[in-house]
């Protein structure tokens, strides 16, 4: 037996606020990312596939029963109900905004047939049964029953079939194709009413109506044809009535307000709810009463009203459309009838290594399982990154377990908690980490702080003290200035004394590091070895008429009409400046006359003309300089050499 739910009431065209739900146990989730709001689902066994209205984006979605996209049925301005032919070879839809009703075969995906309903009859909800599509019409005001005679040679449009009641809004329809004659409408206002037609001659005629509260968002038959369970309203239970005369027979007890309900081939019932309290939006009940029911947390963000929970045709999965942001969500749980089971373990933040920890944790399902149910644990640790098993425990009462370890390793160890399932429960599996402390390795770098001359070769040793089984150490050199990235310049096995060694290169202020990663004793640790770098400065004087070795120098001697050029090199660097200082001899000591920042050019070349007229006989000198911070901070301030000179007649 099939149950073919397919209906709407116009509040499906508008957003409704959105409500929150948890998510938990699904078997498997996939976005339906053509569409935005999910109006309808019907499933399509025949083919496997699921069919999806979306009257926000005026098309079909098509997918496979795992969620899949397969294609879309488009051009359909505001689509919103749905309705299968028994024999699953035709889909047909209301289309709101074009009012018409449309049909598809459901193998092509082609469109075969298109029915005018009148123009602003606005169809909404469908139903499909003895040969013809029952169909709901118009506005709060003005709501009615139509029809299209299927089995008419040329297919007939019938309006105006409401008998016996004055719906205060378009009903959801619902038909049983395996229970013939029988239609139901639910008007879905607050005063709106279950009202059961007998269609076997084709014209309908009220059977039984009443009034059960209103605001009905969806319905399903029972397999034998003879009830429907309808979810709604905020009763916090759907209700199951007999057909014959509306009483009521059972009630299926939710913490919230039902949302969506359908019913698999055996009578299990599956329904949705409102998840306000976070205790779950999707209920599963057994056919044998005294078991409890089943309930998944599925989805956190907006478990939607209306008729988006289907079984599969055999009603072994059970198929749900959820919302997420504009994207719906496809969610399958494959074994609906098995009671979800959590896992929950719980583990020290922080413990020593070597010494004895305990783990603890609960099991738990709507069903409890029984003390002694088996469990098994694995631990996760640098020692054994692929899994240790420590074999199985057992559920103690209440659902609870305990058990205790001595972890070999230390850093993060994970402990993985596994129940394989049974007959009556779905498996389950979940993790804690435990922060395992390990010892602090003795690791030096030598020569920090130490100066260097531009460009000098200097060797780096890095000494690692007792580990456990990684005697690797890296070095590293990381160069100032951002146009130099930080560099691995050596990795390797420490030797029998402990010692790696590199020889740098340095031009450059340079920062080594020495890293160890640590092993399952041993914590990872890194040093690091600053030192300095001067800079190369080749400074010379042109102009001199001579030069002569005198006052314990050599001297240039310079006409004193004659502007000597002072030029510096250094090596280049962005935004670099050199220090020009000239200095005099006053008879008992060297006195500062000069003293100027000029910047270097690309090549690191700078050339400064001393002009005016200075005096004949004193001794004067020049030197360049390096001041780190001046225009760059890359390297060591360094002084260059003095060069002397003197002015003559």
């Amino acid at each position: 037996m099939r149950s073919l739910a397919a209906a709407t009431t116009l509040a499906v065209l508008f957003s409704s606020a959105a409500l929150t739900a948890t998510p938990a146990f699904a078997d498997s989730v996939k976005p339906v990312s053509a569409i935005e709001d999910a109006a309808l689902t019907v499933v399509d066994g025949t083919h496997q596939r699921v069919f999806i209205s979306d009257p926000s984006t005026n098309q079909i979605a098509v997918t496979d029963n795992a969620g899949t996209l397969i294609g879309t049925l488009t051009g359909l301005p505001q689509v919103l109900g749905l309705a299968l032919s028994p024999d699953d070879s035709t889909l047909y839809a209301t289309v709101y905004g074009a009012d018409k009703i449309v049909a598809f075969d459901t193998a092509t995906l082609a469109q075969t047939a298109e029915y005018a309903t009148g123009s602003g009859t606005t169809p909404s909800g469908l139903a499909y049964a003895d040969g013809k599509l029952w169909f709901s019409y118009g506005d709060q005001s003005d709501a009615d029953l139509g029809m299209v005679d299927l089995t008419a040679e040329t297919p007939t449009v019938t309006l105006g079939l409401a008998v016996g009641h004055d719906f205060s809004s378009p009903p959801s329809l619902f038909a049983d194709p395996d229970n013939p004659g029988t239609l139901v409408a639910l008007d879905g206002n607050s005063s709106g009413a279950i009202v059961v037609y007998d269609i076997s001659s084709g014209t309908p005629v009220l059977r039984v109506t009443d009034n059960k509260g209103g605001f009905y968002h969806d319905a399903a038959f029972t397999p034998d044809g003879q009830n429907i369970v309808v979810a709604g309203p905020g009763t916090r239970a759907l209700t199951e009535y007999r057909l014959s005369d509306l009483t009521e027979v059972r009630t299926y007890p939710v913490p919230s307000e039902p949302l969506g309900v359908s019913i698999a081939p055996d009578g299990t019932v599956a329904a949705t709810a409102e998840d306000t309290e976070d205790v779950g939006d999707t209920y599963v009940f057994p056919t044998d009463t005294s078991k409890p029911v089943n309930v998944r947390n599925l989805s956190r963000e907006w478990m939607p009203y209306g008729h988006k929970i289907n079984w599969s045709a055999d009603g072994s999965k059970l198929f749900l459309v959820t919302d997420t942001y504009y994207t719906p969500q496809f969610r399958v749980v494959d074994e609906p009838r098995k009671y979800a089971a959590t896992l929950k373990v719980n583990a020290p933040a922080s413990a020593p290594r070597a010494k004895t920890l305990t783990v603890t944790g609960t099991l738990t399902a709507n069903l409890a399982l029984p003390a002694g149910t088996p469990i098994t644990v694995t631990r996760t640790d640098l020692e054994s990154p692929n899994g240790k098993s420590l074999g199985t425990k057992s559920l103690g009462t209440g659902g609870k377990f305990s058990f205790t370890d001595v972890p070999p390793a230390g850093a993060k160890v994970k402990y993985t908690v596994a129940y394989a399932g049974d007959a009556e429960h779905t498996s389950a599996s979940a993790s804690d980490t435990v922060d395992v402390s390990r010892a602090t390795p003795t690791l030096t770098l030598n020569n920090n702080g130490k100066v260097y001359a531009y460009g000098q070769d200097v060797k780096f040793t890095a000494h690692l003290g007792t580990t456990y089984k990684n005697r690797t150490v890296e070095i590293w050199a990381d160069p100032y200035g951002s146009d130099k990235p930080n560099k691995l310049v050596k990795t390797g096995t420490v030797n029998a004394d402990g010692n790696l060694s590199v020889v740098v290169d340095l031009k450059r202020k340079t920062k080594l590091t020495a890293k160890f990663a640590g092993d399952a004793r041993y914590a990872p640790r890194s040093v690091n070895s600053t030192v300095g770098a001067k800079v190369s400065i080749a400074t010379s004087v042109s102009g001199s008429y001579k030069s002569k070795s005198t006052w314990g120098h050599t001297y240039l001697f310079f006409r004193q009409s004659k502007d000597p050029v002072v030029t510096a090199k250094l090596p280049p660097y962005g935004g670099r400046t050199q220090l020009l200082q000239i200095e005099y001899w006053s008879g008992t000591s060297w006195v500062t006359t000069y003293r100027e920042y000029f910047k270097l050019d690309s090549a690191g070349k700078s050339a400064v003309q001393l002009t005016g007229t200075p005096p004949t006989g004193v001794r004067f000198r020049v030197r360049n300089s390096y001041v780190s911070g001046s225009g760059d901070s890359v390297n060591t301030t360094t002084y260059g050499s003095w060069k002397y000179f003197t002015f003559t007649k």
